[in-house]
């Protein structure tokens, strides 16, 4: 199954996804109308908090100032920094536990796709998985969601409301089928193992989550295009990193996160 994130029919277009990420934002807590890969907003850099005129000025290198949000202008009477803050900023090698882990310049995780190797609580929640998006009924996937603070995460930002009605929203059939659908087509990739031995290991699906796009083989590219099209492909390489959706398992058989965005 072919799902593309830049339109409609081939499947959960982009436009959700962005819908996803834009939840992250307080006034984005309900759902929001679809919008191109192009529209991702990044979180706005705070500005600096400025010292009043009469106070007095620090000592050199006693504090390391804040950066001014990308395109700001100076305020008057400060000179303008040599930076050129118009670069948007790339994302992190080894960010957020749910941000994209591509790092050009280290060696490339091992690619797994025997589940076989997998632990067995990892082994069984990706199984559970499985049977629920075959069921066609995301009320099945209420109980491995969970509640409270052990619940799944399925935004980049906080949901406000029932998770299971939250996934329906972003489902272009109401009714949770296509995600269910995005889904089983995540977990039928292969994986990789990230941050091994520490308090933030995990198996994530699909493993594009941590190889640079544009060091793609051929028949790994025709494994990513059962996820997206071509031109999405092409629309993540300039952004710098798939950002699709991947899931996250603890190795105790949490089912960590199912997002999608930067």
């Amino acid at each position: 199954m072919r799902f593309s994130m830049s339109g409609r029919p081939r499947g959960l277009a982009l436009s959700i996804l962005i819908a996803a990420s834009c939840l992250a934002l307080p006034l984005c807590l309900t759902s929001t109308p679809s919008y191109a890969l192009s529209e991702i907003q990044r979180e706005d850099v705070p500005s600096p908090v400025t010292p009043p005129a009469n106070s007095d000025s620090p000592a050199p290198g006693a504090a390391v100032p804040m950066p001014e949000p990308p395109g700001t202008k100076p305020a008057d009477g400060q000179p303008a920094d040599d930076t050129d803050k118009s670069e948007p900023e790339t994302p992190p090698a080894n960010g957020g536990i749910t941000s994209p882990r591509a790092d050009p310049d280290a060696p490339p995780p091992a690619v797994v796709y025997d589940l076989n190797t997998l632990p067995e609580p990892v082994k069984r929640m990706h199984g559970l998985l499985i049977e629920a998006c075959r069921t066609g009924d995301i009320e099945k996937l209420r109980p491995l969601i969970g509640k409270g603070e052990a619940m799944t995460q399925l935004s980049l930002g906080d949901i406000d409301g029932d998770p299971v009605t939250f996934l329906k929203s972003l489902s272009g059939d109401g009714d949770g089928q296509e995600i269910l659908a995005i889904l089983e087509e995540v977990l039928s990739a292969g994986y990789v193992h990230v941050d091994t031995g520490t308090p933030q290991e995990l198996y994530v699906w699909p493993y594009f989550f941590a190889l640079p796009l544009d060091k793609l083989d051929a028949r790994q590219r025709v494994e990513l295009f059962k996820l997206v099209t071509a031109s999405d492909y092409d629309d993540m390489k300039q952004f710098g990193a798939y950002i699709f959706y991947r899931v996250g398992i603890t190795p105790t058989g949490q089912w960590l996160f199912f997002v999608a965005g930067d």
